[in-house]
Order: structure tokens, then C-alpha cells, then sequence
């Protein structure tokens, strides 16, 4: 039996020593890594981690300044910021939106409208970028939400300002309104705006947008590891928008709009001093409050199935043919141009036929003529057979060239966005928008106002207050006076310097004594007998009907057959404060219709005489806020000036339980 080697302790001893060595070498090398690792992280990698670690626990939030507010001229509020409420979702943690939307739906009353929007947002927006589901939320609907705010991750609560406008459809083609920003407004606005909700639309709201809106600041909040804010650490500070005051006069517009009537058109009054606009209208209007956050698809079709277009701007957009109320420019190029004296005369015989033409003629207002006429006279009694012969005398170039002199065929410049040329008639305009050649008798029609002629209510305007302010032509403008914050004091808004339209004072007065007799003993002479002031003024009648219905009754009509009336004028005539040019859809001729609205304007204007109706115009009748919920408690008038500098930071965050016309017999 063979024996078992015996052990070598030695052999043992040394195995176990270099395992050991071994085993010690394997964690040393580990320790260093181990310490090489913290010291990268530590040392050489600080600024990166400790910038990650910032990120983790603060988040900046954007702070999105008050809008700035509009002020009439007496520091009425037309435009202002009131404190609401919004439902916003971040997609990247909501889960399933059609889950989610079902959900919310049974505890906030949802509209398809909230829906289809959210959808649209949705989908062109990016999943880390909140949507708002809902606008406008009610203290209910909140308290509803804070008791189920668990189930929905990434659902907040959001407060922020809503605009409000408490005059509602009484400024509404002037202000404007504000609505949600959609995906083409951010591209326009880039991504530093991403937080703004809405944008202005119209009006003044969007000529001045980028006043308006302030810039926006952002605030840097502490969260714990559910992402929920405990406390503000930082802040960068919101710049409120500027607020604007206007040269409106609010009790201007409303009698304005009271000596309408039922009667639709447009009117403008203008301080021909400053080229300040005083008031405008256009008839009919609607509430822009509809659109602040979004309107209801029934509000939207009922607005435009509207055969009298409420939603179109007749002061910018609607062009007309001014009538006889070219006439007093058109008196003064004749003059202007030397082809005219005052004292020439030219004789009226009722019927102005043009050289070796026997057929068709063109008629004066009265049928058996005005005899002898001069230039006042053909004025104040409106004598087409002066403008007849004037215009053929000067020729079309010249006559185009004293018409774009006097401004028309071109923007007046007025602080809105969209404003239209309007067209002078010419062979080349008519070309253009015809496709027909020039004959002698388009300057007849010309003469007189009729025809190819396109101008704005602005315009005629303009050329009153230039003839009353003595042939200085100003730009009409709404906005007089801005400032960055509430505190901050009012600074006008600089404006260009007027143009001179004649070198000839002597000529101009002449053209305002004209429009001063056209209202002693001329066309107008009835409607402002006995007044407590002097006036000047001329009448106009743009036809749409055809001589065959000259001797009908236009009250017997459709309300699309009949004359537009016009009528411009200014008051006092020695020196005057205001300017006025009306235009009135349907309305007949411009003595019977449009002169006696400029009389109310006159009144309520230099005697304080409102018009019967007016008072139903006034606040509390039109102050009616689209939101619901906490925002409809907003104030107005001063004591709601201080929200003009708010921005969201400073809302409180909800409690858990909370046709071509036919010009063939023109008329005066």
C-alpha cells in the first residue's frame, strides 16, 4: 500500500501570499479608479454636474408681462388686462390625449371647440411644450380639478391675463381684438415668445403689437423630486407692454354711433388741428370680446351669413365713390392750375352734352339748370355743369395729378394694418380694373365724383380737415400719447409733418366759403338752420341705380339699389376743432340722410347735445365679458389701471377648494 505524500507548508505559505498580493493589487487598482472617478466628477467635471443638478431641482418658468392698455382721451378704459385662469397639458406626461380629454371632460365642461383646438395644437406642437386645453376656467371647474389633480400628470392649473374690451362692439373696428396664438404667429414670433397666448389680430391691437406685448421675463422655481414648486429662487423681471392713450373721445363714439340709427355706413371725425382721429364707426359692428379666446363655431357662422358684414372695415376697406363731396378739390385744382378764376363763370342749362355729340348728356341737379355759376356757386348749390366742363378744360393727366396731390389714390397713413389705396380714375386704372379703353365721358363722370372713383371714408376726412385747417394736410392717426408703465408719464407719439396741398391761401378760401354757404343757403341750408355755431360742408350722392330710377322714391327701394349718401364738413367754420366725413349705405341722397347725422355729431361735439338713443350706448349696456369664472370679476376704469403693469407671477394661484354704379344723371 502505497503512502500519501505529505504537505508542504511552504508551498501553501507562498500560494496563499501571491493570492493575497494579487487580491490586494485588484483592489487597490479599484480604490484608484474609484478615486480617480470622484475626482473627475468632483474636480475636473464640477461646473457640468453641478449645472445638471441645478437643472433637476430649478426650473426656469416663463412670466408673461400684462398686455398694456388703451385709454380714450379722458383716460377711459377701452381696452384692459383681467385675471383668469387656464387648463394646460404637457403631452411628453399626460399619456393618452383621447383618455386624458374623456377624463377632464367629465369635470370641466368641454366644448367641441376646446377639443378641436387642443388637437390642432396638439399636433403641430412639440411634446414638451404645454397646450392649453381650455380657457377661461370658472371657480367650480377649478375647485373640481385641484380634488382629482393626482390622477392627471402633466394637467395644471395656470393662471394669466385675459384682454377685455368693456365698450364691446363700440370701438370694435378700432381697437380690434386679441386672439390665441397658432402656429404660424410663433414662427412669426420665434421661440422666445413661445409663452404668450395671444396676439393681436386687428385694429390697434396688431398695428401695435409689438408695444403691446411687453417681453417677457422668467422666474426660476425650486422643485422637489415630483416636480412640484416649493419656492422662488430667482427672477428675471417681465417688461410690461406699453399703454396707449388715443385721441378718441369715447361719448363722441357713442353719439356717433346713436345718430346712425339703424342706418349701416361709416364716419370719421378728425381734429383738423393735429390729425387726430376723434371718432369712427363702422356700421354694423360686433363684440370683439367673442374672439379672445377662441369663438364658438355657431357666434362665427352667424357673423359671417350676415348679409351687412359686421366684421368688415368699411373705415380702411370700404371704398365708395365720393360723390359731389369731390367737389371742392376739384374746384380748387381749377383754380390751382390757372384754368379757373374765382369769378369765371360757366352757365348751367340743365343738360351738358359734350362737343358735336347730340345723343347722351349729363344732367345738373335741378333740370332747368343753375344758370351763370362761378366757383362758389358751384359749390354751395352743387353744379355738375361747372365740374363738366372744368375737368374737360384741364384734361385727365392734369386733373389725376392735382386728385393724387390732395392725397387721393393713397393711403392716408392712419395707425391701422390693411388700409386700401383707393383708385383715381384714369386710362390706365381703368384698363386695370375694367379692361376698357378712356373716353371723353369718363372725365365727365370723374368731374363730379362718379364713375371708376374708389376712396375710404379716411380719405374724405382727411380732405375736409385739409380744407378747413387752410389747405395743411395732416396724417390721421389714433394713438397720441404711449407709456412704459403705470407710473411712468405720458409721451406723444411724434408725427410727421403736414404737407401744404396749395400755394394759394386766397384759393383755399374760396373753397371754404363755398362749403360755408353750401350750409346758409345751399344744399344743406335746411338741415343745419339754426344751429348755435357757424359750419361749412358739402353733400354727395353716390348713385348705384340708373336714370331710368332717378324720379323713384329711394326709401321705396332695396336697401342695395339705393344712393349712397355722403356728406363732409367741419365746425366751427372760423375756427375749426372738428371734421367730419359720413358715408351711409343705402341712405338715399346726402341732404336728406348723411347731413343730419353730421348735425348730431356737430351737437353732441361743440354743445355736449347727445343723441336720443346714446344712452343706451354706455357702459354698463356693453360691458359684457366672453370669459367666465374669476375673470369676469374684473373692474374697470381707474381701479383696474394698476393691471396694466401685472404680469402671471402676480396672480394668485388657485386655493384647493376655489357694384359698379351707373353714373349716367349724377346728383348732388
Amino acid at each position: 500500500m502505497a503512502r500519501r505524500a505529505s504537505k508542504n507548508p511552504a508551498a501553501e505559505a507562498e500560494q496563499f501570499r501571491r493570492r493575497a498580493a494579487l487580491g490586494f493589487v485588484v483592489v487597490a487598482v479599484g480604490l484608484l479608479g474609484l478615486a480617480v472617478w470622484y475626482f473627475r466628477l468632483q474636480v475636473l467635471e464640477h461646473d457640468e454636474y453641478v449645472t445638471r443638478s441645478e437643472a433637476n431641482r430649478i426650473k426656469p418658468q416663463p412670466v408673461v408681462p400684462g398686455r398694456g392698455s388703451i385709454f380714450d382721451r379722458n383716460g377711459k378704459l377701452l381696452a384692459e388686462n383681467i385675471p383668469a385662469f387656464r387648463l394646460d397639458v404637457l403631452p411628453e406626461k399626460a399619456g393618452d390625449p383621447k383618455r386624458l380629454v374623456a377624463e377632464l371632460g367629465k369635470l370641466i365642461a368641454l366644448s367641441p371647440e376646446d377639443i378641436e383646438r387642443f388637437e390642432e395644437a396638439r399636433k403641430a406642437g412639440r411634446g414638451f411644450r404645454p397646450v392649453t386645453l381650455k380657457l377661461g376656467l370658472s371657480e367650480d371647474e377649478i375647485a373640481r380639478f385641484v380634488v382629482d389633480r393626482w390622477r392627471f400628470p402633466g394637467v395644471e392649473v395656470v393662471p394669466y391675463l385675459t384682454r377685455r374690451y368693456p365698450y364691446g362692439p363700440l370701438f370694435a373696428h378700432v381697437i380690434g381684438y386679441v386672439g390665441r396664438i397658432d402656429e404660424k404667429d410663433l414662427q412669426t414670433l420665434g421661440e422666445g415668445n413661445a409663452a404668450l397666448t395671444h396676439i393681436g389680430k386687428t385694429g390697434l391691437e396688431r398695428y401695435y403689437e409689438e408695444s403691446l406685448r411687453g417681453r417677457i421675463g422668467y422666474e426660476k422655481v425650486e422643485t422637489n423630486v415630483e416636480g412640484r414648486a416649493l419656492r422662488s429662487v430667482g427672477r428675471v423681471p417681465a417688461v410690461p407692454g406699453a399703454d396707449l392713450r388715443l385721441s378718441l373721445d369715447a361719448d363722441l363714439q357713442r353719439a356717433m354711433v346713436a345718430a346712425f340709427g339703424d342706418l349701416e355706413g361709416s364716419a370719421v371725425a378728425i381734429d383738423p388741428r393735429t390729425g387726430g382721429i376723434l371718432a369712427m364707426v363702422s356700421l354694423p359692428s360686433y363684440d370683439p370680446n367673442l374672439f379672445v379666446n377662441g369663438i364658438s363655431h355657431a357666434d362665427y357662422k352667424a357673423l359671417n351669413e350676415n348679409p351687412s358684414r359686421p366684421q368688415f372695415n368699411r373705415l380702411v376697406l370700404g371704398g365708395v365713390a365720393p360723390g359731389s363731396t369731390v367737389k371742392p378739390l376739384t374746384a380748387l385744382a381749377g383754380l390751382d392750375s390757372g384754368v379757373r378764376k374765382p369769378e369765371d363763370k360757366i352757365l348751367s342749362t340743365g343738360m351738358f352734352r359734350l362737343p358735336g355729340m347730340r345723343g347722351r348728356g349729363w344732367g345738373d341737379s335741378h333740370r332747368g339748370g343753375h344758370g351763370w355759376t362761378d366757383a362758389r356757386k358751384s359749390i354751395y348749390e352743387s353744379v355738375n355743369t361747372y365740374y363738366y366742363q372744368l375737368a374737360l378744360d384741364m384734361g385727365v393727366q392734369r386733373y389725376d395729378e392735382y386728385m393724387a396731390k390732395y392725397g387721393y389714390g393713397q393711403k392716408t397713413g392712419i395707425d391701422l394694418a390693411g388700409e386700401i389705396e383707393g383708385i383715381v380714375p384714369s386710362p390706365a386704372s381703368k384698363m386695370k380694373y375694367a379692361k376698357e379703353r378712356w373716353y371723353p365721358g369718363d372725365l365727365v363722370n370723374s368731374a363730379i365724383g362718379q364713375g371708376l372713383w374708389k376712396v375710404t371714408p379716411l380719405q374724405l376726412a382727411r380732405a375736409v380737415a385739409t380744407i378747413a385747417d387752410g389747405g395743411l394736410m395732416r396724417r390721421p392717426h389714433l394713438v397720441a400719447d404711449t407709456r412704459s408703465g403705470f407710473d411712468a408719464p405720458w409721451e406723444p407719439l411724434p408725427q410727421p409733418a403736414p404737407v401744404r396741398i396749395s400755394d394759394r391761401p386766397d384759393h383755399v378760401r374760396v373753397i371754404q366759403e363755398g362749403m360755408e354757404m353750401t350750409v346758409s343757403i345751399g344744399t344743406a341750408a335746411s338741415v343745419f338752420r339754426g344751429s348755435a355755431y357757424a359750419s361749412a360742408g358739402k353733400t354727395g350722392t353716390a348713385q348705384v341705380v340708373n336714370r331710368s330710377a332717378q324720379a323713384v322714391d329711394p326709401k321705396s327701394l332695396p336697401l342695395w339699389k339705393r344712393h349712397r349718401a355722403l356728406y363732409i364738413g367741419y365746425a366751427p367754420a372760423d375756427k375749426p376743432t372738428i371734421a367730419v366725413a359720413v358715408a351711409v349705405e343705402g341712405g338715399g341722397f346726402g341732404a336728406a340722410t348723411a347731413a343730419p347725422i353730421v348735425r348730431k355729431i356737430f351737437d353732441a361735439y361743440l354743445l355736449g347735445k347727445m343723441p336720443e338713443g346714446a344712452e343706451l350706448l354706455d357702459l354698463p349696456t356693453l360691458a359684457k365679458a366672453q370669459t367666465t369664472g374669476p375673470a369676469s370679476a374684473g373692474t374697470t376704469g381707474a381701479a383696474a389701471n394698476p393691471a396694466a403693469a401685472r404680469t402671471t407671477a402676480d396672480i394668485p394661484k388657485p386655493a384647493p377648494t376655489p357694384a359698379a354704379p351707373d353714373t349716367t344723371e349724377p346728383t348732388r
